[in-house]
């Protein structure tokens, strides 16, 4: 594949650095940058960076903008159901946010049996467990079958470069990380905003597989969903049209999403013993495309990339400087 002169500037201008000296108590995770401003508020960056296997892999031109884009039209979505965090989007990577107590779990909702890391259900199924997150299995589905329900299977939150751990719900319960109400209402909340993304991605031609949410405690008490919700990092989506025939086919569904860099990795190597192998730009930009698309199908807008503007760190520097100019000065 040759790459044209804008994909490589694409390729080039990524951002993989959010630090900025310039503001408080900095915080560094996998994809985003955040800061917490002694007002309450909190400053979160996202980056091109691409995690995946419990490593940071590479950077996936636009990933950053596409993420923060498609968690906008989702919390605008969802508002009704669940209150979120957003203050303002000051930048197409930065959104100003609410500082909450985050809670100690993280719930992922699903419709399907899929998946490739060890907290997936496929990957335990079929090492042959019928009991994953409390919930029993019937014999014989095959990966990507639909579920009988829609399921809840939580994780604890690992620390970074270590696993989230599989959880059931009673386990939250019984271990003192959640009180039982505070548990109902989260479930609750989770299954309501799964059907909204289920509806929506339904309507324009896409299933939501599963999905991540992280939710947290306002001072009030009240629950938030926080951080992102339903992007293709934290969650998966198939194209409706092709799903049934490539079942029947044997072949894994066109996805939109982070597995498709998963599957890359695992025809390569064992992620979480082997060395893991560099990502070719052409892969990068593929990738890349899928985000763009999933975007575009969900959001109904069309995406403009960024391959002759200015060096996306000095634009994010131009909108912190603007926003917030006691620190910049």
């Amino acid at each position: 594949m040759t790459i044209s002169d804008a994909d490589r500037r694409r390729i080039e201008n990524v951002l993989t650095d959010a630090a900025f000296p310039e503001l408080p108590n900095h915080y560094m995770g996998k994809v985003r940058d955040s800061y917490d401003l002694p007002d309450g508020r909190r400053v979160m960056i996202a980056t091109d960076r691409q995690s995946a296997f419990d490593h940071v892999l590479a950077a996936v031109p636009d990933k950053g903008r596409v993420l923060t884009g498609t968690a906008k039209f989702w919390f605008e979505a969802t508002r009704d159901i669940c209150p979120n965090h957003v203050i303002d989007h000051i930048d197409p990577n930065v959104v100003v946010a609410r500082r909450l107590d985050m809670l100690p779990v993280e719930v992922v909702v699903r419709d399907y049996i899929t998946g490739s890391t060890d907290t997936s259900i496929w990957t335990m199924y079929a090492a042959g467990k019928r009991t994953v997150y409390g919930h029993t299995l019937p014999e014989k589905l095959g990966k990507n079958d639909h579920l009988p329900q829609t399921l809840i299977t939580p994780t604890t939150k690992g620390a970074q470069g270590a696993h989230d751990v599989p959880i059931t719900a009673a386990e939250i319960v019984s271990q003192g990380l959640l009180p039982q109400k505070i548990w109902d209402q989260v479930a609750d909340k989770s299954l309501a905003l799964f059907a909204r993304g289920r509806q929506i991605a339904a309507r324009n031609g896409l299933i939501l597989v599963d999905t991540k949410y992280e939710f947290g405690l306002s001072e009030d008490g009240e629950i938030v969903i926080a951080d992102e919700i339903h992007t293709p990092d934290s969650s998966r989506y198939w194209r409706a049209e092709t799903y049934a025939g490539r079942l029947a086919a044997g072949q894994e569904p066109e996805n939109l999403d982070k597995e498709f860099l998963r599957l890359w990795v695992r025809a390569r190597c064992d992620p979480y013993k082997d060395p893991l192998p560099e990502i070719p730009a052409e892969t990068l930009l593929e990738f890349s495309g899928k985000y763009i698309s999933l975007y575009e199908q969900i959001t109904g807008t069309k995406f403009r990339t960024d391959e002759a503007a200015k060096p996306v760190r000095e634009r994010i520097r131009g909108a912190l400087s603007r926003a917030f100019p006691e620190y910049f000065s």
